[in-house]
């Protein structure tokens, strides 16, 4: 059964789809921009806080959902611009550690809220298929 993962600690969904869905011990992760979760606003502070805006929002989705950073297998990260690669590759790469998750990158033309990243991911959870996960506002311990 699919369950949606919505969380106050990460910005609402700004069109028809989740934060996350959780199918089993899989979490599916909308892509993240880097938008303050309490202002809900873009950060205008360049690529390296964007990152980590957007990795943070992940981080409290994937929380929400009963995993964690430790837990993702795969990241695919839409950049703006390639010249940003370096400065993402930076700051992303404080939020994992080896094995580090597969992970494409795509240049693309535009992005939400004209936004110079975005990231999603695939990550999984050690919780027992269909049980709550103890968090409490996923929507699986209902």
């Amino acid at each position: 059964m699919k369950i949606e993962v919505d969380t106050k600690k990460a910005p609402a969904a700004i069109g028809p789809y989740s934060q996350a869905i959780k199918l089993g011990n899989l979490v599916f992760c909308a892509g993240n921009i880097g938008v303050d979760p309490k202002t809900n606003i873009l950060s205008d502070k360049g690529i390296k806080e964007q990152t980590k805006l957007a990795l943070e929002n992940i981080k409290n989705i994937l929380s929400s959902a009963g995993s964690g950073m430790e837990n993702v297998l795969k990241t695919t990260v839409y950049l703006k611009s390639m010249d940003d690669f370096a400065s993402m590759n930076e700051v992303y790469a404080t939020f994992f550690s080896k094995p580090y998750p597969a992970r494409a990158t795509i240049a693309v033309a535009k992005l939400p809220k004209d936004a110079l990243v975005e990231i999603e991911c695939i990550a999984f959870t050690k919780d027992k298929k269909g049980e709550c996960c103890g968090e409490g506002d996923c929507g699986c311990c209902d």
